[in-house]
């Protein structure tokens, strides 16, 4: 595919490489092993933060700027975990600091079981206003969890992730991410009666 004297000289050859390859040619200053990597996980971050946020353009922005961040702190990715992993969860702290800055939309999930029912009041100025400022204090109460515990309870109620797919993103055993998730929720439901009787 290539020769001696010009190794990997056309970009098709890179998609040949390892995701370990490519992050090793590009902090060696191989800028299209860096493009080629970032054409690689591109659909899967745009999906990703799609499926976090919800809304497709702060999705899109979100997913951009997840790109720019796989760019300038791809020499924080030690190797130690796959790179897919690593990414994964730079979107989703990512998509988190997003949230934290926006009015969550009422058709985004509450990370909560007891998410009201959508035909008590629906269409209710009132209600939805109510709506908002739930999502708002959720987000509050999220931002006041240890990292761990808030990517772990997230991602399960919130994304649907099995504890065994929360295992592998976080780095973590089964059992701490079943124990992480069961703490938040009480630490989330504690923080959100502290709010709505303040």
């Amino acid at each position: 595919l290539t020769s001696r004297n010009t190794p990997f000289p056309r970009l098709f050859s890179y998609t040949k490489l390892t995701d370990l390859d490519l992050v090793t040619r590009a902090r060696n200053g191989d800028k299209r092993a860096l493009e080629a990597l970032v054409e690689r996980h591109a659909p899967r971050v745009n999906r990703l933060a799609a499926h976090l946020l919800g809304d497709l353009e702060e999705a899109r922005d979100a997913a951009q700027e997840s790109l720019v961040k796989l760019c300038t702190r791809l020499r924080q990715f030690r190797g130690d975990a796959q790179f897919g992993t690593w990414l994964h969860r730079l979107v989703v702290n990512t998509c988190r600091d997003r949230m934290a800055f926006q009015r969550v939309r009422r058709t985004e999930p509450l990370p909560l079981d007891e998410a009201p029912n959508g035909d008590e009041g629906d269409g209710d100025p009132a209600h939805i206003a109510l709506l908002g400022d739930l999502r708002r204090d959720v987000v509050d109460a999220l931002a006041k969890l240890s990292r761990e515990q808030r990517v772990a309870v997230v991602l399960r109620d919130s994304f649907g992730f099995s504890y065994e797919e929360i295992s592998r993103v976080a780095r973590i055993p089964v059992g701490t991410a079943k124990c992480y998730v069961h703490r938040a929720r009480n630490r989330l439901r504690a923080r959100l009666e502290e709010q709505a009787s303040a």
